[in-house]
């Protein structure tokens, strides 16, 4: 199960503090990210978004003059005695752009920003950040995925073990609450945040300090964190969870919004909350644990990593693509799928199916029946369909979240649900235990990361959204071939599109087995064989030609048996493929040998895996 993915402000600043006033001593100096928005019609159209930090790592100080409103992990009582006078007393400071980079180690890059790990500077030191896309200067942008597609090039070849570089979504306010309460300050100083752990270390929530019961937190080393008798809960939509080692994506519904007869962003106190350490996670209002895809979590160990032996080589940059698809291919319709394939070196690499839920329920996305068929088998309690479901996220989505970025490491339990084993008291050999390769231990603590990897970064570069398949229009299974004068040509309207009279952009493109399963599982698309067009040839001389030999027919049966004989390396041409999975041979035999690709779109029978 994951646990505590929400950003965690892990600083050392004399000065970090937060609040609900805006500042007057330091002007806002936003970085920025570039943003497309794309159809499949016009292409893409692109813009220039501001980021700003979140509140929690800002400076705030009296509105009186320069005396801290927080310091370390407690409140100064001379202003914050109770949530409604800190508010009031207490001004929440701009970020320079100079300091965006000097002090919280964002700095800006071509196309987006860079986040490095621990920045030390005149006050203290600073470790991670967490920043969000506005629209303009005031509110935050609000993004609407259901039937749209959302991708971003991320780099995370310096993060390891232990740490976090995140892209995600939440049910935010769209201007940060500002109104609420004594929040003057609003969006354009990072407030309002929220996510479904109902995290209890946001230090101003509704307008109101969260000074009751506030105590410092004992897993916290650097002494700066601190619990709130709040938790400030919402819906979030986890694109991208990773490290160099492992990722996951993940929705985590809540029972919020809509009919639950709650705000969709909830200020939580006692049960509602779902605290960890009352041992009532799953007592709360919103899905701590999701349901998730991590590729090695979900059997295939090979698929993402550092190198070239792994087909996603997170040393390079990566550009994910992650589509929300729906029941009729509309946006009406309900949230049924969410699917994610990623591009590098100009190739599109589809995610693998998972390959331990058995045959009829492995599969390559988030679905429900994917998600009911993965707790049954991890024994793991199915708040994700208890919350709402797939559909409960899409209605989540249609009301419109916040874009956020950020670079954490994890106090509470070292990250180990996303790269390592966990939890601790179950055999690693049980299913969904082990998530990825790393040791954790000591390795995986923030105390070990900070001292052994201060300058590790994460990139975000390049977000764009648009209709299904308008986001990488020049980016598909690969580059059309060129005719030759010669050749002869294809017919017209082949491969994957809509099945007739359908609106259904998301087959277009797909790849012939990819397409056949969203016929047969989905009720969707249609594939046309292509095939070429008959010639006028000259009239021949009267010599006879020999009798040409039938083509052979491929069956599933003979290239199981082909395949069983390369894992075995019996084959010396096939010894590159001796590591890949059945569907990894399959496709690249499909690359490499263009008369298989043509005639045995299921075996490379003529040259690889020859008889």
């Amino acid at each position: 199960m994951k646990f505590l993915s929400f950003v965690i402000p892990l600083l050392a600043l004399t000065h970090k503090v937060t609040s609900q006033q805006a500042g007057y001593l330091e002007q806002e100096g936003s970085p920025t990210i570039t943003l497309k928005e794309c159809t499949n019609a016009g292409g893409c159209t692109a813009t220039t978004a501001k980021l700003t930090l979140d509140a929690n790592w800002r400076w705030v100080h009296s509105t009186s003059g320069y005396d801290n409103c927080y310091t370390g992990n407690q409140w100064d009582s001379r202003y914050c005695s109770d949530p409604v006078e800190c508010a009031r007393n207490c001004a929440l400071e701009g970020v320079s752009s100079d300091k965006y980079r000097n002090t919280y180690g964002v700095e800006q890059i071509q196309d987006g920003v860079k986040l490095k790990f621990v920045t030390d500077h005149q006050y203290g030191t600073n470790v991670g950040s967490r920043l969000y896309v506005m629209d303009g200067d005031d509110k935050y942008k609000m993004f609407y995925l259901k039937n749209r597609e959302f991708s971003m090039d991320i780099n995370v070849s310096e993060l390891y073990c232990g740490m976090n570089g995140a892209m995600y979504f939440v049910e935010m306010d769209e201007f940060g609450g500002k109104g609420l309460g004594n929040n003057q300050a609003g969006a354009k100083y990072g407030t309002g945040y929220c996510d479904a752990q109902c995290p209890h270390d946001i230090k101003f929530i509704s307008g109101e300090a969260n000074v009751i019961n506030w105590v410092p937190n004992p897993k916290d080393e650097d002494e700066n964190m601190g619990i709130g008798k709040y938790g400030s809960c919402c819906a979030e939509m986890d694109i991208w969870e990773a490290n160099s080692m492992a990722t996951a994506y993940t929705p985590h519904t809540c029972g919020l919004g809509g009919g639950y007869g709650k705000p969709a962003q909830y200020r939580c106190e006692g049960i509602d909350c779902g605290d960890n350490d009352k041992g009532e996670r799953y007592d709360g209002v919103c899905d701590k644990d999701g349901c998730d895809i991590n590729p090695y979590r979900m059997g295939n160990p090979d698929f993402y990593g550092r190198g070239s032996d792994y087909e996603v080589d997170t040393t390079k940059t990566i550009t994910l693509v992650t589509q929300f698809l729906t029941t009729d291919g509309t946006d009406d319709g309900d949230l049924s799928e969410i699917r994610r394939f990623y591009i590098q070196d100009g190739k599109r690499i589809d995610s693998p199916s998972s390959t331990i839920l058995g045959p009829d329920d492995d599969s390559d996305s988030i679905t429900d029946d994917f998600c009911v068929a993965k707790k049954n088998l991890f024994d793991d309690v199915n708040d994700y369909m208890e919350l709402g479901g797939t559909k409960g996220m899409g209605d989540s989505l249609d009301r419109g979240q916040v874009l956020a970025i950020s670079l954490w490491d994890d106090v509470e339990v070292n990250m180990l649900w996303l790269d390592s084993i966990y939890p601790l008291d179950k055999p690693s050999t049980d299913p969904g235990v082990k998530r990825g390769d790393c040791p954790g231990g000591n390795d995986s603590t923030p105390t070990h990361l900070r001292k052994t990897y201060p300058n590790s970064s994460v990139t975000f570069q390049n977000a764009a959204i648009g209709e299904i398949g308008s986001t990488q229009l020049t980016t598909g299974p690969g580059p059309t071939p060129t005719k030759s004068p010669n050749s002869s040509p294809t017919s017209p309207n082949c491969g994957c599109g809509p099945a007739d009279n359908k609106n259904q952009p998301e087959c277009n493109g797909n790849s012939e087995t990819r397409c056949k399963q969203m016929m047969q599982y989905e009720n969707k698309c249609k594939w046309t064989t292509c095939t070429k067009e008959p010639t006028m040839s000259p009239i021949a001389s009267q010599t006879m030609s020999p009798t040409m030999k039938p083509t052979k027919v491929c069956k599933k049966s003979v290239f199981k048996e082909k395949y069983k004989m390369a894992k075995n390396g019996r084959k010396r041409s096939c010894g590159f493929l001796a590591k890949k999975s059945k569907k990894s041979i399959e496709k690249t035999c499909r690359k490499k040998i263009s008369n298989a690709k043509r005639k045995c779109p299921l075996v490379c029978n003529l040259t690889c895996l020859k008889d």
